[in-house]
């Protein structure tokens, strides 16, 4: 084979899986939107997770407000990288009712130290193994993260996303 004709064979192949990969990721983005017409039910409400400074989060105090939450881990380099993002999206708009919570699907010890060195506005709860198995039931059925969800003032799912979240996700999700 030439070596143009193989180069125009490597080409294709790599935008065809882009452009699956692109598909893939509007295809969930959608998936989750289409899901967006029911209210959470009593097991995501009745969660506790202990919290890295200690004491315990409980979900249900977090309920009446518009409610983003972020389930992320130390080892996941765009979990990592979208923190400072999300840490300023809630200094910006907490005051204003929104609340943020960041559950860590992760080692105790490992979160500690992370947070100690690279801490952040808003609560964490440590998720752990629970956490995986949370964010099956909220609709990442292969368990990617970084994994954020924006719940409503009434506990209805108003959009998810699995990946990482930029500016025009939060500004979007913000004005809905």
């Amino acid at each position: 084979m030439s070596s143009t004709r193989r180069t125009w064979l490597f080409g294709g192949v790599a935008a065809a899986a882009a452009l699956a990969g692109a598909g893939g990721g509007l295809w969930w983005e959608r998936r989750g939107a289409a899901a967006n017409d029911g209210t959470l039910d009593a097991s995501f409400w009745s969660q506790r997770f202990d919290r890295p400074d200690g004491g315990e989060m409980v979900v249900e105090q977090l309920r009446g407000k518009p409610l983003l939450v972020n389930f992320w881990a130390t080892w996941c380099p765009p979990c990592v990288e979208e923190m400072p993002l999300i840490d300023a999206f809630f200094r910006e708009h907490g005051g204003n009712g929104l609340q943020v919570v960041g559950l860590a699907i992760d080692q105790p010890s490992s979160v500690r130290k992370f947070l100690a060195k690279t801490p952040v506005s808003y609560p964490i709860g440590l998720a752990g193994l629970q956490g995986t198995e949370l964010i099956k039931q909220l609709g990442n059925t292969e368990g990617g993260l970084p994994f954020t969800l924006m719940v409503d003032a009434d506990g209805i799912v108003a959009a998810r996303k699995m990946g990482k979240l930029d500016t025009a996700d939060l500004q979007a999700w913000r004005r809905a």
